[in-house]
């Protein structure tokens, strides 16, 4: 079968001689290539795989990010960006894993050729900048944020950190969830209600334990009493704010509002997918962090407390990271406000059927809803033939039943009524399958 395409060689799809050809040892340019420093040849490689990985991030991450810059984001494309995040999560424990080979190196072999990085250091890795600033890291929280880089790769990430972050449009996302304040319903006074129950009834149980001392009783409600003051600061908008003026939070009130949600009612089917994808986002925070610290842990293995390649203090830079360059770490902090299942309150039945998958066959809806019509206009036509002074004060349609409300001269004219029309509604409900009632009451008593 003929193709638009040329025969394809492997190694030319691949650009395997370009590829193979990079890795150019610094540690035998001046001397015999074979005085090269033996485990130069394994830095490099492993330094390139992580930019190569880097890039396949990046990637997955401007798909995302082209996803949720939508208002309002497609349900469909939701669940693609939910897969390339977990694709992204899924790369993690091999930048990690990576550290293990490079490992076998020993100090002593990486001095063999460490003098001939200077001043390179992997500070210089844009790519590693721009996944940070597209994920979300904002300027404050870098622990440098002067990097030694050239005008093009400044340019780079000038122009990055101009563009809405996954952060940034996530938490959009989740400030415009529909379900969690309706006319009838409020989630957060529902929640903070359940919140009050649940440390009433801790305390019930401490205080009528009697196989405890009195210190240990006193010591447990001190400690209730604590846990309920970080939820009631939590329940405060202002307060809440407070905390992110600090630098504590970053997320918006109404956003973590929305993640609690998702977190709290996951088992519904629309929640799910939100919930798979805050954790997805959970994941690669945790990831990066545990990369960073392993990075930390090379660091010191291989240099101790010496001055990086690049200038930085090293371990101690490598730390500092690690504990600071944290994302999405609100999304993680959330599981501090999570209350048992079996405290959940009850969403309404407004809420729980817009939060399940529903699938209408339109044809049998269109077939119940005229069968329906018909088993409601058979009844008054009966009601209007043997009753000419019954009248039809209401009409009522709920879930496909039909209630039709009549008025009667007096009280046995209402009773006569519903003698005569009950074993043909029993008959007409039990052959056709419809739910047609009558209510049938003295003008009197309206």
């Amino acid at each position: 079968m003929e193709t638009p395409y040329k025969p394809l060689y492997y190694g030319d799809y691949l650009q395997l001689p370009t590829i193979l050809d990079a890795q150019k040892p610094r540690s035998g340019e001046l001397n015999a290539p074979t005085a090269a420093a033996h485990d130069e040849m394994l830095f490099i490689i492993t330094h390139q795989t992580y930019e190569l990985w880097f890039k396949q991030i990046l990637h997955e991450l401007d798909a995302i990010l082209t996803v949720f810059a939508q208002n309002p984001v497609p349900e469909h494309e939701v669940a693609r960006a939910q897969h390339r995040l977990e694709r992204i999560a899924a790369i993690g424990p091999i930048l990690f894993q990576q550290i293990d080979v490079l490992e076998t190196m020993t100090p002593m072999d990486f001095l063999d050729f460490r003098d001939v990085l200077y001043p390179a250091s992997g500070f210089q890795s844009v790519q590693f900048r721009l996944m940070e600033i597209k994920l979300g890291l904002n300027r404050q929280q870098r622990v440098l944020t002067h990097l030694p880089l050239s005008e093009v790769d400044k340019e780079r990430i000038s122009e990055a950190e101009k563009q809405p972050s996954l952060f940034s449009l996530v938490e959009l996302w989740l400030e415009r969830m529909p379900f969690i304040q309706k006319p009838s319903y409020s989630f957060w006074k529902e929640y903070q209600a359940a919140v009050e129950r649940m440390f009433a009834h801790d305390r019930s149980m401490i205080e009528t334990n009697a196989a405890m001392s009195a210190q240990v009783v006193s010591d447990m409600l001190t400690q209730t009493d604590m846990n309920e003051k970080s939820f009631r600061a939590f329940f405060s908008e202002d307060a809440y704010n407070a905390l992110r003026e600090s630098g504590a939070r970053r997320l918006s009130f109404k956003a973590s509002q929305a993640a609690l949600f998702v977190l709290l009612y996951r088992e519904y089917p629309i929640l799910h997918l939100p919930f798979r994808l805050l954790q997805a986002l959970i994941e690669i925070d945790e990831n990066f962090s545990v990369w960073r610290y392993r990075h930390a842990q090379m660091a010191m293995r291989m240099i101790g407390s010496k001055v990086g390649t690049g200038g930085s203090s090293g371990f101690d830079y490598l730390m500092r990271a690690t504990a600071q360059h944290r994302v999405f770490a609100d999304f993680s902090a959330l599981s501090a406000f999570l209350i048992p299942r079996g405290s959940l309150p009850p969403l309404p039945q407004e809420v729980a059927s817009m939060l399940n998958f529903v699938y209408i066959d339109r044809q049998e809806q269109d077939k119940r809803t005229a069968k329906s019509n018909a088993a409601g206009d058979y009844v008054k036509t009966q009601m209007q033939s043997h009753f000419p002074h019954a009248f039809l004060i209401r009409e009522k349609v709920e879930n496909g039943a039909i209630e039709l409300s009549y008025t009667f001269p007096d009280d046995e004219a209402a009773a006569h009524a519903l003698t005569f029309i009950a074993p043909l509604i029993d008959g007409m409900n039990a052959e056709y399958g419809v739910d047609v009632r009558v209510k049938a009451v003295p003008v009197h008593a309206v």
